[in-house]
């Protein structure tokens, strides 16, 4: 097991190790850096919003623990289900209302947060650009949940999709196995028991979903390539490429012109989605244009999170991915169908 500044005996503060440390933070200190192109979200930075796994705690010791760090809420919601049971201790940087990190600046917490943890589990595929010397810093103990994926257009929102979802867990899974061996077979167990639970959903979407193949649609952002794809859903037009980059006026009046000469032509008007976690103004303005409804998918980027770590509010969180496509679900049905 890999363990970080665990030592059993209080000894003399180190000028060398301190150093070190500082220079850790030093080198992962980003001012203004995004993963993806810059938006409007801000959000309040909470490497301390620790959701430690309870069945264990009282035979394991804090300093026991292994501390396991993920880099945002999808990560963290795989790792509660792939950890639980274990002698762990799971986090996250990114509060769980943040969204994908488009707009996220570190904080001193997030990087003492990131220097101290045993594990640091991430997505990968562009998202945490912000981190790219963190992640350098901590290769050997840094677990990257989108590699060996055959990723879209460079696009990062693997899990959005099932099958995408599935991929990461049992990535996830052996990372840990090796990086935390007497966890191994819980790990195993566990990853191979959510991703079955991932599946079994899957499997029920694709049936229901099977009439619904080729419809059009339009998408706030670019969170449902892997969605769309599994699903063979048909995406038109994105809104706005990353949440907060606004359309410019000629963007904008070309998706109303695209959506009124489908209703000239007969055609079935494309079906809008935002996501309910980022409000825009370019919705009400192509609602009022064309007359047509907004409704949301969720890219499960989000969700519940218990701050007073009691059994239901861990609950939630573990099944909230699962909600959250149960969710798309019914809204494809009711708004796709003829």
């Amino acid at each position: 097991m890999i363990f970080v500044n665990k030592n059993k005996a209080k000894k003399p503060i180190s000028v060398t190790k301190t150093l070190i440390a500082t220079a850790f933070l030093a080198l992962i200190l980003m001012p203004s850096l995004t993963s993806c192109k810059k938006g409007s979200q801000q959000a309040t930075p909470q490497a301390a919003a620790n959701t430690t796994n309870s069945t264990n705690e009282a035979q394991a010791p804090e300093e026991n623990k292994t501390k396991i760090l993920a880099t945002f809420y999808p990560l963290y919601v795989m790792l509660l289900n792939i950890t639980e049971g274990t002698n762990t201790e799971v986090s996250m940087i990114a509060p769980a209302n943040t969204g994908c990190l488009h707009d996220y600046q570190l904080t001193t917490k997030d990087m003492q947060a990131i220097e101290k943890c045993d594990i640091l589990v991430a997505n990968g595929a562009g998202m945490e650009d912000f981190l790219e010397k963190a992640l350098e810093a901590k290769k050997d103990s840094t677990i990257i949940a989108s590699q060996g994926y055959n990723l879209i257009e460079e696009n990062p929102h693997i899990w959005v999709s099932p099958s995408g979802a599935i991929w990461q867990v049992k990535q996830i899974a052996e990372g840990l196995k090796k990086l935390d061996p007497q966890n191994a077979s819980a790990y195993e167990k566990n990853a191979t028991s959510y991703a079955e639970k991932i599946q079994e959903l899957s499997d029920t979407m694709h049936s229901e979903l099977e009439g619904l193949k080729g419809k059009s649609v339009i998408t706030f952002h670019e969170a449902f390539p892997y969605f769309s794809s599994e699903f063979g859903l048909n995406t038109v037009a994105v809104v706005e490429r990353e949440p907060g980059t606004e359309p410019s006026a000629r963007e904008l009046a070309d998706l109303v012109a695209l959506i009124k000469d489908a209703k000239t032509k007969g055609s079935k008007v494309p079906m809008l989605f935002a996501e309910p976690q980022y409000s825009s103004s370019a919705a009400e303005v192509i609602a009022n244009e064309t007359g047509i409804k907004v409704q949301e998918l969720d890219p499960a980027v989000t969700g519940p999170f218990g701050k007073d770590g009691t059994d239901s509010d861990t609950l939630q969180t573990k099944e909230s991915y699962l909600n959250a496509m149960r969710k798309n679900l019914e809204v494809l049905k009711s708004n796709l169908a003829d």
